[in-house]
């Protein structure tokens, strides 16, 4: 006898005794009866593992443990029901037909157990909770959902955001006069309205406002599109220009006769560029320098297509009336500043500030400058006051300027031979070896 036909007997003689003790009512002994089987059933049947439908960021690998043991459970659960139908009675068939179902759902097991354990690979764990490893293709595929508005709708709308900026002014206007916002009851007296329809309006305008610009956020980005790779990333481009959309939501008049998302182009662009402008350079430029630049950039290439070359920076000047100067001053302006920490070199042990010579003097340097000017100021004392004037305006010595011998003629009032001769003969007196040996040391 099987081990479950045994344990289902010994339930069955617990349960006889029970029912013989009972006399008199055949249905309380029925009753009884079937409560003491239900019960044995109950003992009897196995209990399936089961397996929690959401996982936290802390349960991952306890979720993949119990599915494991879920998949473990899945044969012998299959094992139990054919022997309780099927005692006694199996075959050489009936249990290749069994091992051929347990290598089954053993395969369906570890299949569904590969499948959860990549997709709980393919999430990250932020300090927020749990978030998509893409969060760019999510937010497109989200904004890609969301219907476009037909003109009659974009009318509709506008009319609402309208009348929501007209009860905005008379927020701001009594702001201005009490120091304070109103509340929604003060909001409604100003307005002439019960609270009730007032907030119904307040609500609609808001909804309004809100439908609008989410309609139209695909249209900032495939304009944020054009403007990558210029100092910001992908996001900031998207969210400058949603907030150049929310502007365009509010300033747009639909009695002119155009679409909102002819209006709304230029405000995106404009809030997108000026971004660009304000946050993609270490050094601000003015706003004025960045558009100069950017046509500069549009010039150079449109002419580069002209004349199948690099155009040259003449040319440049020439094509948008401006002066070679103010042209390489600008451009020199583009120039992006670079860290002096920037790696050098495949391996990148050495940095670019290594490379680049100091501009001011190390100590050995000023120390040997000043000692040349001592001994030069002592051998320029062994000569006569005129000679050593006139070499100190001959050479420059005292503001780096050399004079001419005419120039020096002037000075002194003779001519420039006589300048000459008074040089040639004080350069005669430096040249004896009891006056130049010091200064020898210096030329070595």
């Amino acid at each position: 006898m099987s081990p479950v036909a045994t344990k289902a007997a010994n339930n069955a003689a617990e349960v006889k005794p029970a029912v013989l003790k009972i006399a008199g009512d055949d249905s309380q002994s029925r009753s009884q009866t079937s409560r003491g089987e239900l019960t044995a059933a109950r003992t009897a049947r196995p209990r399936t593992c089961g397996l929690k439908k959401t996982v936290g960021s802390q349960d991952l690998n306890a979720a993949a443990d119990e599915l494991l043991a879920a998949a473990d459970a899945v044969p012998s659960e299959q094992s139990r029901s054919k022997s309780k139908t099927k005692t006694g009675r199996r075959s050489s068939t009936t249990k290749s037909t069994t091992t051929v179902e347990k290598k089954t759902a053993s395969t369906k097991a570890t299949t569904i157990l590969e499948s959860r354990t990549r997709s709980i690979a393919s999430i990250k764990i932020g300090p927020k909770g749990v978030y998509t490893e893409d969060s760019i293709r999510v937010y497109l595929q989200e904004i890609g959902r969301i219907r476009l508005l037909r003109p009659d709708e974009e009318i509709e709308l506008a009319r609402k955001i309208a009348d929501l900026l007209h009860l905005e002014e008379i927020a701001t206007q009594f702001e201005s006069d009490h120091g304070k916002l109103p509340d929604t009851k003060e909001w409604a007296v100003l307005v002439g309205m019960p609270v009730i329809r007032f907030r119904r309006r307040l609500m609609l305008g808001r909804r309004a406002k809100e439908k609008m610009v989410q309609s139209n956020l695909r249209l900032v980005v495939s304009i944020a599109k054009k403007y990558m790779n210029r100092g910001l990333s992908f996001q900031d481009l998207i969210q400058e220009g949603s907030l150049g959309l929310i502007r365009a939501a509010e300033k747009f008049d639909h009695e002119k006769g155009y679409k909102f998302s002819t209006y709304a182009t230029w405000w995106i662009r404009q809030a997108i560029t000026r971004a660009i402008a304000d946050q993609s350079r270490t050094i601000r430029l003015p706003v004025h320098l960045y558009e100069t630049i950017s046509r500069i950039k549009k010039t150079t290439k449109v002419l580069s297509q002209e004349f199948g070359r690099k155009p040259t920076e003449e040319e440049i000047a020439e094509s948008m009336e401006m002066t070679i100067e103010k042209l390489r001053f600008i451009a020199k302006s583009a120039q992006l500043p670079i860290s002096l920490e920037t790696p050098i070199g495949k391996e990148e042990d050495s940095r670019l500030g290594d490379f680049i010579e100091a501009d001011i003097e190390n100590p050995e340097q000023d120390v040997a400058k000043n000692l040349l000017r001592e001994d030069l100021e002592g051998v320029l004392a062994t000569l006569s006051p005129r000679e050593r004037d006139v070499l100190r305006l001959r050479y420059g010595l005292d503001d780096g300027r050399m004079k001419t011998l005419e120039e020096i003629g002037q000075i002194f009032d003779v001519t420039r031979e006589r300048i000459r001769q008074i040089e040639a003969k004080a350069l005669r007196k430096l040249r004896h070896p009891n006056r130049n040996g010091v200064l020898k040391e210096y030329i070595k």
